[in-house]
């Protein structure tokens, strides 16, 4: 196979790479179903997709399934600390697939590599964030062959739906967020886990008895309070959403407004999507030696230059992913991975077994659109129903499990309520 155009940090790691996505596989049994369903049938074949994704090793699994499916695929980092150097060189050497990422890389590097992967002139986008989407919308030239693609978190939904709202979005664009797999496992057992592992990561700190300040109660902030108290934490909440903070109290958290939890908070883990949530004067009222960390999508979330500007002393990497900012008075607030996407920055992000659901129902999702490329209208879309049930059926016969089905008698009485 060619080695395609790309910007790795060195080759040399493909096979370092290629043990560590086979590692990967193995927990990813419905994308496993997916690509020899692909590889039969070559829904994608002369298709290009342009991607802005974690190049993880979950990642180089729904990549080598489009492959299968004859798709040409180009590649580029959705966050820059999150880019497995070995990962990414394994695509290339092994997959033929044309990544642009660099663990560590500059905002400039990354908006550049956007724009080479989207001069690829792709037929399909996957989007992780919407920032893909928007330099494209910026470069009308790059759209001219593009008739669809899928956005895979809150984030970019949101932005998508307000550049729909607007009369920008010139694409069909799926929200495959917004699946029942996707919020369940993805965004509430994926990110719960995966936080939490970041920050023990990071830190090597002691949940149990400590307070853990969760803001935002979307399936994000659900999934990591309910890890943070399995494990013995006591777990404060804040929100804006009166339905979410209600849905918080009676599953028994305590929740305040962010100005009465952060002088209580040991750790404090921002999961909105929103910006500033973690303000100065948050910032300056926190304990000594609170730890910040951030699981939303974009670095906003914790006000960086706030704290930047309180600190007069900043000590970097007292442990790998975890900066300490010393304060006027002396206390110590501790920042993990620069407040980017604690998850991916201090640990490996998602389990495979998390991410085949989400990944599975993508792919999917990608040969839909590829069917339909001529009646779909631009907007966003939501994954086909069928889609998301045939998921949750390949997940359950990898586990074994078995469940029933309706009986004629069943069926025809729920059609008649239905009628």
């Amino acid at each position: 196979m060619p080695v395609p155009e790309h910007d790795v940090a060195d080759l040399g790691l493909a096979p370092a790479g290629v043990r560590r996505v086979a590692w990967a596989e193995h927990a990813m049994p419905a994308l496993r179903a997916v690509r020899s369903r692909f590889a039969a049938e070559r829904p994608l074949d002369g298709l290009r997709v342009a991607a802005c994704m974690h190049v993880t090793a979950e990642t180089a699994n729904i990549l080598r399934t489009l492959r299968a499916g004859g798709a040409e695929v180009a590649l580029a980092a959705s966050n820059p600390v999150s880019t497995q150097d070995d990962t990414a060189a394994a695509l290339v050497a092994e997959d033929g697939v044309a990544v642009f990422a660099r663990a560590g890389m500059d905002p400039d590097t990354y908006d550049r590599n956007l724009v080479t992967v989207l001069s690829t002139r792709p037929h399909l986008l996957l989007d992780d964030g919407c920032d893909l989407v928007n330099i494209a919308h910026d470069r009308p030239d790059l759209l001219a062959d593009a008739f669809g693609g899928c956005e895979q978190t809150t984030t970019g939904v949101i932005r998508l739906r307000r550049m729909a709202a607007e009369g920008a979005l010139r694409l069909p664009m799926v929200a495959v967020n917004d699946t029942a797999t996707k919020r369940m496992f993805d965004n509430r057992y994926g990110t719960g886990q995966s936080t939490i592992d970041g920050i023990l990561r990071a830190t090597n700190t002691m949940l149990a008895g400590r307070t853990l300040v969760v803001a935002g109660f979307g399936y994000c902030g659900r999934g990591l309070a309910e890890r943070a108290r399995g494990m013995g934490a006591r777990v404060v909440v804040t929100e804006v959403d009166p339905v979410k903070a209600l849905d918080a109290v009676m599953q028994g958290y305590t929740v305040l407004p962010m100005d009465e939890a952060a002088p209580a908070g040991d750790v404090l883990v921002t999961v909105t999507g929103n910006r500033d949530v973690v303000r100065a004067e948050h910032i300056a009222s926190l304990k000594d030696g609170a730890v910040l960390a951030n699981s939303g999508h974009f670095d906003v979330e914790i006000d960086l230059p706030a704290l930047e500007a309180l600190a007069v002393e900043v000590r970097r990497d007292v442990r790998p992913n975890a900066d300490e900012y010393v304060l006027a008075d002396g206390r110590r607030v501790v920042l993990l991975a620069e407040g980017r996407l604690v998850n991916l920055g201090a640990a490996e992000g998602h389990p495979a077994a998390v991410m085949d659901m989400s990944f599975a129902v993508q792919a999917l999702t990608v040969a839909w659109l590829a069917e339909h490329r001529d009646a779909l209208a631009p907007g966003v879309l939501d994954v086909p129903e069928a889609i998301d049930t045939e998921v949750a059926r390949l997940e359950l016969g990898a586990l074994g499990v078995a469940i029933d089905r309706l009986t004629p008698g069943q069926e025809e009485y729920l059609s008649s309520w239905r009628a």
